[in-house]
């Protein structure tokens, strides 16, 4: 693979990946007679040169955006409410997501609200919300910015309930994105804690998806190489980031997208909470939670773990040999290995423990996972 050609993938939607492909971005919209984009994207990403520079090009061909970031950093249904009342009020006829997955998770919900507007939570998947969504969509194209959900390939968001912090699946088929650039300039500028905490989360949807209950040798056999590219990608694209440990990791974390169709597991229902309860980045919960949950699931799937460890090129094929890599890699990419170091407390974890066992995760994961399973492995972080 050369690393500064652009690349076309038809799977699962149509990919431009490669070094420059966001500046494809105006032609397209023009090519698709679209004038009026409502760019989504976040606070942070908003203010940064390479986010100016794509504005500016789309002006200069005479396209009009207006942009809308006035988002979290883990998404509530109100930024969803606000972003669809400037669609409405600026006569908008697309969207585009730029950013990470908060950004596009915001994008991807503002699409379905346009032409649903019973309340959004009616749509939520968790209760079968998704025979609602029966209208069309606007167009909707994404472009990523950091390696981390891979939410730029995905027919799903994340949004979170402003009161209560409950996460609701909004899905659609109809919500997955026309178009992906997936230019990994766009991540060259990211700091390395983010850096590591996407990348880390990208490590989670794809190791989780290979182990996760539903019958599924295509996700599995997307995950395992999703696993290999980081595991060859991410300690240089933190420490040392040049493009191709860049292309890696936005390859792999779209992989790890496309591969968690197939389910999650522990690690995201311990770290969900932690993005409810204590506004936690979501990467870096998923993070620190990664080895304790992937030990919890190494009785009864040691052949699995064997299969990771030889992806990921261990020398000893064991599940204990896995999670000694994961904490090893935490701390090459400047991670913490407790909870306690990112804020969380002893009087947390009854609450937490409670948040998690209601999340969607989890019946998934390869083996049950009690009430009482969450409390011992958040105490066992701490």
């Amino acid at each position: 693979m050369t690393f500064d050609k652009i690349y076309q993938y038809n799977f699962p939607t149509t990919i431009r990946f490669g070094a420059g492909s966001s500046d494809e971005l105006g032609e397209y919209l023009l090519k698709h007679n679209l004038s009026r984009p409502l760019i989504v994207t976040d606070p942070t990403v908003a203010q940064l040169g390479f986010f100016t520079s794509i504005i500016n090009a789309l002006r200069e061909k005479n396209v009009s955006p207006e942009v809308f970031s006035d988002i979290h950093k883990n998404p509530v249904k109100s930024d969803v409410y606000k972003g669809t009342e400037v669609y409405d009020g600026t006569d908008r006829d697309c969207i585009v997501g730029i950013g990470g997955g908060a950004a596009i998770d915001v994008a991807r919900a503002i699409v379905l609200r346009v032409f649903h507007r019973e309340d959004l939570f009616k749509y939520d998947d968790l209760i079968g919300g998704d025979v609602y969504v029966t209208n069309d969509v606007p167009h909707f194209i994404t472009v990523p910015t950091t390696a981390g959900t891979g939410s730029e390939v995905g027919r799903s968001a994340i949004i979170a309930d402003d009161d209560t912090h409950q996460k609701k699946i909004l899905f659609s088929p109809k919500l997955m994105a026309k178009i992906v650039f997936a230019d990994p300039m766009l991540t060259m500028e990211l700091p390395p804690f983010i850096t590591a905490a996407t990348g880390m989360d990208a490590l989670t949807h794809n190791m989780e998806a290979y182990l996760a209950k539903t019958p599924h040798p295509i996700c599995e056999g997307i995950a395992l190489e999703g696993i290999s590219l980081i595991h060859k990608s991410l300690e240089r694209a933190v420490n040392r980031p040049d493009l191709e440990s860049r292309s890696n990791m936005l390859i792999a974390s779209m992989m790890g997208a496309i591969a968690f169709q197939k389910g999650l597991g522990v690690v995201h229902s311990l770290a969900h909470p932690l993005s409810s309860l204590l506004d936690t980045h979501h990467g870096l919960a998923n993070a620190v939670n990664i080895p304790y949950g992937m030990q919890f699931n190494i009785a009864g799937f040691e052949e699995k773990f064997r299969r990771i460890a030889r992806t990921i090129e261990l020398k000893e094929e064991s599940g204990d040999a896995v999670i000694r890599y994961l904490f090893e890699l935490n701390s090459k990419v400047n991670i913490p290995h407790h909870l306690r170091d990112i804020g969380v407390k002893d009087e947390h974890i009854e609450t937490l423990a409670d948040l998690a066992i209601a999340d969607f995760a989890h019946p998934n994961n390869p083996k049950p996972v009690s009430r009482e399973d969450f409390r011992e492995l958040y105490a066992k972080a701490l």
